[in-house]
């Protein structure tokens, strides 16, 4: 991406002397009350550097492969390449963002469902070989423009399409496998491997199962046809639980053993996200409107409802769904944030809503909560804020910009990821490093970056 090598270093704060990361969040809401009030997010990277020794932990012989749709962010793309991980890119920018950052066209898929002919033309120029395709059509495009690619199918397994009807869409049933592969032998395409196509909202690890089980059948179909078969690429739908890490990797590395011991030569891969990512980052948004709203007595079907009879509060935040909260068009959860200013133990609750600023009835970010009464001026936190909401979604107007991101990293953090091989000089070339110390954390310690 042109520009984005030529960029200055960004400045990660280092948290020593007792500074925490919720200093630098009030240092900056701080800095913001006295000036345009602008949300903002803070980035732990030693965070990602967490989930990294926890996927190595557990799922040892499973290499990550970052989805980079699921955030962006140049410091996050920077930390993963250094921990070696490969990346999952959907189109020509994001392509050439994780090319900036010098990682090699062999740990690069681009996994896009309907590819542009010049993004398929840009990716055969630049060596990116590992295309995931799922029909005819996109199998024809791709011989056309990209003879070299290597093809992993992607396969929608029955168990990950039940209850979850948005899964049809995407990759082609165990059935129809054998048309295509017969069809790509026909227009001389190697085909590789299999994707499994697994819903993000994954929660039975079965279904990881019935995926690894239909993916061996593949590999039978393609060897018979001719094809060297040699990656497995078991999906997403990784939340970040250590819990469901083990559940998965229990239920899969049996499976793997059973169908694609180390003797069949098979790369196993994932493609974790949101496991990287989730928890790094925090958002820190304004309160910029409030209005009183008559009881709906059909709120009392919350499982929570406010223990008072006063009326309701919306809130309005200077973000919302048409930007850091895209993902809520989708229909994700988003939690209930934290109020920063510390309210009285005692202090009432009541039944609020929160909003974006557009005043448009999908710009709902949170149904319903229970929160002390609020001024305009005061400031919410969102955890868990750092996947689906990075870059500029939906925005359309210049002045309204995607929040800056306030890079971190504690130094106990620094040292354990300097312990892991990774080395400051040699891999993590765009991080400059400036102290942020206890209660005096400013601006120029933690410089912002464009999401």
């Amino acid at each position: 991406m042109k520009g984005i090598a030529d960029e200055p270093q960004y400045s990660v704060g280092l948290l020593e002397g007792g500074a925490a990361l919720c200093d630098v969040i009030d240092n900056h809401i701080y800095e913001q009350s006295l000036t345009e009030k602008n949300a903002f997010f803070v980035a732990d990277l030693g965070v990602i550097m967490r989930q990294h020794v926890r996927w190595r932990t557990h799922m040892a012989q499973i290499r990550p492969y970052y989805a980079v749709r699921c955030n962006s962010s140049p410091a996050v793309i920077e930390v993963l390449a250094a921990l070696s991980a490969g990346f999952i890119c959907t189109n020509k920018s994001e392509l050439e963002l994780v090319q900036s950052h010098g990682i090699p066209s062999e740990d690069i898929i681009y996994s896009g469902v309907c590819k542009q002919v010049s993004q398929i033309k840009y990716a055969a120029k630049n060596g990116i070989d590992l295309l995931v395709c799922d029909n005819e059509a996109e199998l024809r495009k791709i011989s056309r423009c990209h003879p070299n690619a290597k093809l992993l199918l992607q396969v929608s397994t029955e168990a990950s399409s039940q209850g979850d009807e948005m899964s049809m869409a995407f990759g082609c049933s165990l059935k129809d496998c054998r048309r295509l592969l017969e069809k790509a032998k026909e227009l001389g395409v190697q085909v590789v491997g299999v994707r499994s196509h697994i819903s993000s909202s994954c929660e039975d690890d079965q279904v990881y199962v019935h995926a690894i089980s239909d993916a061996r059948c593949v590999f039978d179909m393609g060897e018979e046809i001719g094809f060297n078969m040699n990656v497995l690429d078991i999906g997403g739908g990784f939340s970040g639980s250590e819990t469901q890490l083990e559940m998965i990797n229990t239920a899969v590395m049996s499976m793997v053993d059973l169908y694609f011991p180390p003797s069949t030569g098979v790369s196993i891969i994932a493609e974790p996200g949101s496991f990287f990512v989730s928890s790094a980052f925090t958002l820190a948004v304004n309160i910029i409107s409030k209005e009183v709203v008559a009881r709906d007595r059909q709120d009392q079907a919350h499982d929570d409802p406010s223990p008072n009879d006063e009326p309701e509060f919306q809130y309005y935040m200077n973000e919302g769904v048409y930007g850091s909260f895209a993902s809520k068009l989708c229909e994700t959860l988003i939690p209930a944030p934290s109020v920063h200013k510390n309210p009285p133990l005692d202090a009432p609750v009541f039944s609020s809503s929160l909003w974006g600023p557009s005043a448009d009835d999908l710009d709902q970010v949170v149904e319903h909560c229970l929160l002390p009464e609020l001024n305009i001026g005061d400031w919410l936190t969102f955890s868990q804020a750092g996947a689906y909401t990075m870059g500029q979604p939906l925005r359309t107007t210049p002045d309204s910009p995607a929040p800056p991101v306030y890079y971190v990293i504690s130094s106990r953090d620094w040292y354990e990821m300097q312990d892991t091989g990774v080395t400051h000089e040699a891999t993590l070339k765009n991080f400059s490093l400036v102290p942020c110390f206890h209660n005096s954390c400013h601006t120029e310690a933690a410089l912002s970056v464009p999401a």
